[in-house]
């Protein structure tokens, strides 16, 4: 595995290089015999993880005529993922042919030799050859025998390796090979590398099929599953599995060699100290690299992004570099391009640690020129981040005086307060601006009052000079902290001073925005984000227009508009995207981390989970406040999954990180406070839930609205009225979600109004029966298909499972239906209540029900208040629609049909 490979396009001709491997194949039966060795499938460990959602794809690509290639970096499991496919899919191994090729088998003598041995073909090459044929005769005469073979024809073709050949006179032969296969049977491709021919062809004609890195790496969830046995013995933790899915994004071979030297060692060591590891990513991953290639990709894992230019620009800073990142990423080397920026790069984080230990030598003068490189483009928090990586407080001092604007424009939070540190003392006091701008770098992470304390250190003077800028600052620690109206007035003020710069309107304009929104005042807050978008334009950064479209995703998400909300956060990332040269911002992190908020409202989590980890580890990277949001997302992820343990070990993470944030508790507590009683709850621990909820007693009365959560407000409402379910007090429920419509004064974002219905159907089925709550139920279901809603069902899955059994058979048909089966798990009764020709109506419901409860056709009446008469004639309807003709056959029916 560690051989070296020679890239497809190494600008050889035919006759060059590979002149001698073109002469022909030495002859004799040793040879052969050899050949046969490689001729085999190769073995699965036994303790593989199940993959059934892969092997399902690879075996949807193997139809007849179909071309399925595996591309991926070394490691990623692609020979074991097909041998797995093969063992599932039904197809014998005697209708399998797998051929493992290597370097050697650049000659066409060779590779055709190979191929009859595994095509079982009586002709052989050579004989072809000393016939006067040339090689791509002798390959169509090897095929023709192929197509008329009728008994053991093979079904599926396995080459292996294929980045291993790279003669041109072979490259053709393969791509004949492909072309004139015959067509009731299918070739499956292994490389590491891009095929060098074109696939367009096989593509439009539905014959092509690509699975590469992305879709081979293990998910998060799958992660956990591999480790299962090693958390059940007690050698990882929950967090530790996180961290190596973090580190190595799900690469295969790292996490097994990692698995099998844990239950060798009682010692353990970070997953890229260990020696198996090492050895894969020395021997196997860059084994083939010269000394000067080697020390390029140590270049490159200095960077947290690299560009061809970039690199360049660094490269007379490192001795005899031999590689380029775009060239690294053709020879099948883990590094994955950044999409939309062009030939932008960055390494697999285990790969990076890896290479980044020990320190190179001149490591601060290529930090330094990267910085320079930057602020040659004005890219100024980059140019910054470069600065202190290379310990120059002179560039760091003349980059934040040059480009303090746009640094908050950037938003690298964590760079800003690292500058803070390094910068004279005096040198803020000497400033105004810059103690206003250092009094937005808190707030915008969430140390309100240090911020607050910056601006109350002003002169008068100094006040009246930058009025405008201060009372722009306020609104949006205000808006932070969740006071709607006082942020909304500061703002106005803000802008009737007429004199903020373009930046300041941007921002003030948002807070307006973001304010308007949380108050249920959809149009002017669409119309303040119309504004802030066209400030955007005007300023240029397409940083502040990601920012732009994320309010306007914000408030269609206020409207429940799922939909439209997901369509505007992807075009903004495109958009976004389209600004080359530059890593990702804040902007970009708020459009994803909202996008992946979309995906778990929809319940599309394997989506969500894929995306979180990016734009976390970004997030936590830069100190944006919404590593908040991401934290809570995964916390309702383990939830759902039935993973409490790990949802409380995700509250703890995302306390501490907090805290040593030094961020305002304000911010943070309600929300992992309200997410420890929601999983509580769900242990039915109501006590402890209990507790929960009562410290969120002066928040909910607050009624603050964090700008990260504008639901939150409505959700810890709902939160004590489950607990009050929980407990068994209906009255109390009742009067608390009467108060939540109450203070929202109708104004209530969709998400909350899906709870409080949820909730009131539980809360009716108590009071007057499950047919009422049952059409609510149907009522809510009905409106949250519309954008597939799923996320209140998912929380309120403990509430509800009784009202959903009862009620199933009864929801409109469709994949939200089929959707809330798997959630509840469900399953549409056989013959259910909907396949009676005429419906039970409300009534019958309710006399049937009594019926079931033992009562007489005189209790009936006496209980419903109605005749006598009036019962025994719902009876017989009753029986003439359940089509039985007693009692005790109507309550059977009934139940069959799940109508009790």
């Amino acid at each position: 595995m560690g051989q070296c490979v020679k890239p497809f396009n190494d600008g050889c001709a035919a006759n060059d290089e590979f002149q001698s491997a073109n002469s022909g194949l030495p002859r004799g039966e040793l040879v052969r015999d050899l050949l046969r060795q490689r001729v085999q499938i190769p073995a699965v460990p036994p303790d593989s993880l199940a993959r059934p959602k892969l092997e399902g794809r690879i075996t949807e690509a193997l139809n007849e005529g179909g071309v399925l290639y595996m591309e991926a970096p070394c490691g990623y499991g692609k020979s074991h993922a097909v041998v797995g496919a093969l063992g599932g899919s039904g197809v014998s191994s005697d209708q399998v042919r797998w051929i493992s090729l290597n370097t050697q088998d650049n000659a066409p003598s060779r590779f055709l030799a190979l191929l009859a041995i595994a095509l079982d073909l009586p002709e052989t090459p050579d004989q072809g050859h000393q016939s006067g044929a040339n090689f791509a005769d002798t390959l169509a005469m090897m095929l023709v025998a192929l197509a008329r073979k009728s008994d053991d024809k093979p079904r599926i073709l396995v080459l292996d390796n294929l980045q291993n050949l790279g003669n041109p006179a072979v490259v053709e032969l393969l791509q004949q090979l492909i072309a004139d296969f015959p067509p009731d049977s299918s070739i499956v491709l292994i490389s590491r590398k891009a095929l060098p021919f074109e696939t367009h062809g096989l593509e439009l004609e539905n014959r092509f099929t690509r699975i590469g890195a992305e879709v081979l790496e293990f998910s998060r969830s799958e992660t956990f599953e591999f480790f299962k046995p090693a958390m059940t013995a007690s050698q990882l933790t929950s967090v530790a599995v996180d961290n190596l899915y973090d580190i190595t994004e799900g690469w295969a071979t790292p996490l097994a060699l990692y698995r099998r030297e844990l239950a060798g060692n009682t010692e353990r060591k970070p997953i890229q100290e260990t020696a198996g590891v090492e050895r894969f990513l020395k021997e196997s991953v860059l084994g083939g690299l010269t000394p000067g290639q080697f020390r390029s990709m140590r270049g490159i894992a200095e960077l947290e992004l690299c560009s061809d230019e970039l690199f360049l620009a660094l490269a007379p800073l490192l001795p005899d570099t031999g590689i380029i990142p775009s060239q690294a990423v053709e020879r099948g080397l883990p590094l994955k391009p950044m999409p939309g920026r062009g030939r932008w790069y960055r390494l697999n984080p285990l790969l990076q640690e890896w290479l980044r230990e020990p320190v190179m030598v001149g490591y601060a003068e290529r930090m330094l020129q990267a910085s320079r490189w930057f602020g040659a483009r004005d890219q100024f928090p980059e140019a910054l981040k470069y600065a202190l990586l290379a310990g120059d407080a002179d560039e760091v001092i003349r980059i934040a005086s040059e480009g303090s604007e746009a640094l908050l424009l950037g938003q690298d939070t964590a760079s800003l307060l690292r500058l803070r540190k390094s910068m004279p003392a005096r040198l803020l006091e000497r400033s105004a601006r810059l103690r206003i701008v250092y009094s937005w770098v808190h707030a915008i992470g969430g140390q309100f009052r240090q911020a607050r304390t910056l601006i109350e250190g002003l002169s008068e003077t100094e006040r009246k000079e930058h009025v405008a800028r201060i009372c722009a600052l306020e609104a949006f620690i205000l808006r932070a902290e969740g006071s709607v109206a006082p942020a909304l007035a500061m703002a106005d003020r803000a802008l009737a001073e007429g004199e903020l710069s373009t930046q300041g309107q941007l921002v003030t304009q948002m807070v307006r925005s973001s304010a308007l929104c949380a108050a249920g005042r959809f149009q002017e807050a669409r119309d303040a984000n119309r504004a802030a978008a066209r400030l955007a334009r005007v300023a240029g950064d397409s940083g502040s227009e990601a920012l732009a479209v994320y309010a306007h995703a914000r408030i269609e998400l206020g409207k429940g508009a799922l939909k439209h909300a997901e369509q505007l956060l992807r075009t903004g990332l495109d958009t976004a995207m389209q600004e080359l040269a530059r890593p990702a911002r804040i902007g970009e992190t708020r459009l994803q981390l909202n996008l992946v908020l979309v995906l778990w409202h929809q319940g599309r989590e394997a989506e969500a989970d894929r995306l979180l980890v990016n734009c976390g580890r970004h997030a936590e990277q830069t100190r944006d406040l919404g590593l908040l949001l991401a934290m809570t997302i995964r916390v309702l992820m383990c939830r759902a999954q039935g993973r409490l343990d790990d949802a409380f070990v995700w509250i703890g993470r995302a306390e501490r990180t907090m805290h040593s944030w030094q961020v305002d508790e304000s911010l943070f507590v309600p929300v992992l406070e309200a997410l420890k009683a929601s999983c509580w709850l769900a242990l039915n621990e109501v006590d402890s839930a209990s507790q929960a909820v009562s410290k969120l007693a002066p928040y909910r009365e607050a009624g603050c609205v964090p700008e990260l959560f504008p639901m939150m407000p409505g959700l810890l409402d709902c939160l004590q009225v489950r607990v009050d379910l929980a407990r068994g007090d209906l009255i109390r429920a009742r009067e608390t979600l009467q108060g939540i419509r109450e203070r929202y004064e109708g104004a209530i974002p969709w998400g909350v109004e899906l709870h409080m219905r949820l909730l009131e159907a539980v809360i009716v089925q108590d009071e007057k029966g499950p047919v009422v709550a049952q059409k609510i139920l149907v009522a809510v279901v009905t409106e949250a298909a519309r954008e597939h809603f799923i996320s209140p069902f998912s929380e309120l899955r403990g509430e509800l499972q009784g009202l959903m059994e009862k009620g199933f058979g009864q929801l409109p048909e469709g994949p939200f239906k089929d959707a809330l089966g798997e959630l509840f798990e469900l399953k549409p009764a056989v013959g259910g209540a909907e396949a009676l020709a005429e419906p039970i109506s409300d009534r019958e419901q309710g006399v049937l029900e009594l019926i079931a409860k033992g009562l007489s056709n005189q209790e009936i009446a006496d209980k419903l208040h109605i005749s006598l008469h009036t019962v025994k004639t719902h009876a017989r309807r009753i029986n003439a629609k359940l089509e039985v003709k007693s009692r005790t056959q109507a309550i059977v029916r009934a139940r069959e049909l799940g109508l009790l």
